[in-house]
């Protein structure tokens, strides 16, 4: 079994609990307005060019033909040549047991801490074969893990995966499902549908919600009200993934809207019950 992933990160310490290793899989069915993760939304190979670490040397050039253009099939080759590492391939195709293989290396980290993987993405749950045997294989190996989900997919795909699950992080973008269309490309009638039988499951779980300026910040109470008793976090919208659209040869559209401060945030978090953690790049 193989699939498409952009990135392995670990030493992660904010998508669950302990020290964790993330998997970042490829594709997403949401187009959120903010998403600062804009090379996981194609399941396709992409070019990310990052032009300020260019010095011109024009070795790309020679090996290709070409630079940056529609043309482009993301081979590869120009990245080879780049010794300045301004030329960057997001996605690859990997089998669940090399996946698993690179989890596994840090597993005295998670049972020292009780960490363990965490499959995000992009949408892991567009893959759900891909995903469930990644699971399966590190719960085999005694390993914790964890899912973040926006949630978009027909619910006999969750049924599938959650029993090898010991945590899910649901995504709530906003409640009212014509902003939701807005914002992110997608109704939101069948995530609502999903996060109501999440919250049912037994599974253990919390809700996230990105709160971004001017665009969902008024939907964060009817969040918590939709949440009732499981947690919400909220997640203060940041710039960070603003120059990987640049790189992929897009506009970034919100580029004009400021972060909340961590004072917005906080008061936010304390009247609507929610968690907020200052302490984390959100």
């Amino acid at each position: 079994m193989d699939g498409k992933i952009f990135d392995i990160q670990r030493f992660s310490i904010y998508d669950g609990e302990g020290i964790r290793t993330n998997v970042f899989f490829k594709g997403c069915n949401l187009r959120c307005l903010w998403c600062h993760n804009p090379e996981s939304q194609s399941m396709k190979n992409e070019l990310m060019f990052y032009k300020d670490k260019c010095r011109g040397c024009g070795e790309c050039v020679k090996i290709c033909g070409s630079t940056f253009t529609d043309s482009c099939i993301a081979c590869g080759k120009c990245v080879d040549v780049c010794s300045f590492a301004a030329r960057k391939i997001s996605g690859q195709t990997v089998t669940a047991d090399e996946v698993v293989e690179k989890v596994l290396r840090d597993k005295a980290f998670y049972d020292t801490s009780g960490g363990g993987v965490t499959l995000s993405g992009g949408e892991p749950l567009l893959q759900p074969d891909f995903a469930l045997e990644i699971l399966k294989k590190c719960k085999e190996n005694g390993v914790n893990t964890a899912m973040e989900t926006a949630a978009d997919v027909p619910w006999q795909v969750f049924e599938k995966v959650l029993p090898y699950l010991d945590f899910v992080f649901c995504d709530l973008k906003c409640i009212d499902g014509e902003l939701h269309k807005r914002l992110t490309g997608v109704c939101n009638t069948r995530i609502l549908e999903n996060a109501g039988r999440l919250k049912t499951s037994g599974v253990k779980m919390r809700f996230r919600m990105p709160v971004v300026p001017g665009l969902n910040d008024g939907e964060a109470e009817k969040a918590a009200r939709f949440a009732g008793e499981t947690p919400i976090e909220l997640m203060a919208y940041h710039v960070t993934g603003c120059g990987k659209y640049a790189a992929l040869g897009r506009e970034y559209t919100i580029s004009e809207i400021e972060p909340p401060t961590k004072e917005f945030m906080a008061a936010l978090a304390e009247k609507t019950g929610a968690i907020y953690d200052a302490t984390g790049i959100n």
